[in-house]
């Protein structure tokens, strides 16, 4: 993105003397610092979504934003149209509702423990009905208690249940479980999965792939996140006791032999904390970038030099990661964050929407040839 020299100036003004702003970033500062490949461009879609998190869309064109607060949003506009869209409160006094799917008109929010279902939501936006209470009877752990969660190719809705700590064996936690829409039949898919934040599935074998975060407190450049697939249910993928593809864990290592887990199909950077994940389904991009995979790293914070805070690309050949790489960048300049990037949304027009819970946004991310 080309920066003329005035704005190159306000941006170096305001980056020196930005100290208040670097926990409650402005939107401004992204688009003057973000950097993307030639023909990208990034807009703002909606900038008043305090904390936003995880994300879905509604048949009609609703979008759904968790956080990790109280709080959920709906946002009714059209992207692309440069109209300001109406954002509001959708529900509020949650307990930590990060997680929104939505299916057959209805909105499913994960609060820390159970899962709550808001039936005909688009219809009633403005008077939003008491929520059904699809289960209650998950951990209450808020350590890694926020859920991502989306419904399946197979119907099912699938919940992560996080570690309740940085590193330990606790056999009910680390898993990707899933289960009916109505909340019956609770099993577990994946195990050996610290703390999962995103996941989708790939759009022609429809096997899951998922992120997954590295333990702390093993330095600056170890273990490595993951970007991990599951073709099948009964997977396990190595924690607590093996990181990355090798890291033996230093205390937990004894459980297990990392030789018999299922190593990620791409590590990624050491503490870039890999959030949402998404193939790129649309055709709005260029063709190089169709089925392959972007991640929001939502940026380190056990790290003497920040890492993360960006967009990145893994380049697929079938199923085999070839290339892990920066896609958009400039989300932070060292220790100065401006934005921390959490989910992703690929639209019907081919466009990309991606959240910010630091700036507090939704952005809108188009390609037009130059």
């Amino acid at each position: 993105m080309s920066t003329s020299l005035p704005r190159l100036l306000f941006s170096l003004l305001a980056t020196c003397c930005a100290t208040a702003a670097v926990a409650s970033p402005a939107t401004d500062k992204v688009l003057q610092n973000v950097r993307l490949p030639g023909g990208f461009q990034l807009e703002v879609y909606a900038d008043n979504v305090p904390a936003a998190r995880s994300m879905a869309l509604g048949a009609q064109g609703t979008l759904f934003v968790g956080t990790r607060g109280t709080t959920v949003y709906s946002i009714s506009g059209s992207p692309g149209t440069g109209l300001k869209p109406t954002v509001r409160v959708l529900a509020d006094k949650l307990n930590m509702p990060n997680g929104v799917a939505f299916r057959d008109g209805s909105l499913y929010v994960a609060e820390v423990n159970r899962i709550l279902r808001y039936d005909g939501i688009e219809s009633s936006l403005t008077s939003v009905p008491a929520p059904k209470v699809v289960r209650d009877d998950l951990p209450k752990d808020r350590h890694h208690g926020w859920k991502y969660i989306a419904f399946g190719p197979d119907g099912k809705l699938y919940v992560p249940i996080g570690a309740p700590c940085n590193v330990c064996n606790e056999p009910k936690y680390a898993v990707i479980t899933r289960m009916n829409a109505d909340g019956s039949g609770h099993e577990v898919f994946a195990r050996g999965i610290r703390n999962s934040v995103g996941f989708t599935w790939h759009p022609v074998s429809k096997e899951l792939w998922f992120t997954d975060n590295g333990r702390d407190y093993l330095g600056d450049d170890s273990p490595p996140c993951e970007l991990n697939v599951a073709p099948r249910a009964g997977l396990d993928f190595g924690f607590p006791y093996c990181h990355g593809k090798d890291t033996k864990d230093p205390e937990f290592g004894k459980l297990g032999d990392c030789a018999h887990m299922t190593p990620p199909v791409q590590t990624l950077g050491a503490h870039v904390a890999p959030l949402g994940v998404k193939f790129y389904t649309g055709s709005a991009f260029p063709e190089k970038y169709r089925n392959q995979v972007f991640i929001a790293e939502h940026g380190s914070w056990n790290r003497s030099k920040k890492s993360g805070y960006r967009l990145t690309l893994v380049r697929l050949d079938g199923d085999r990661a070839i290339s892990y790489e920066p896609f958009a960048t400039g989300f932070n300049q060292g220790d100065t964050v401006f934005g921390r990037p959490v989910d992703l949304l690929v639209l019907e027009d081919g466009s990309m929407l991606i959240s910010d819970d630091s700036a507090g946004a939704i952005y809108r991310l188009t390609y037009s040839a130059t």
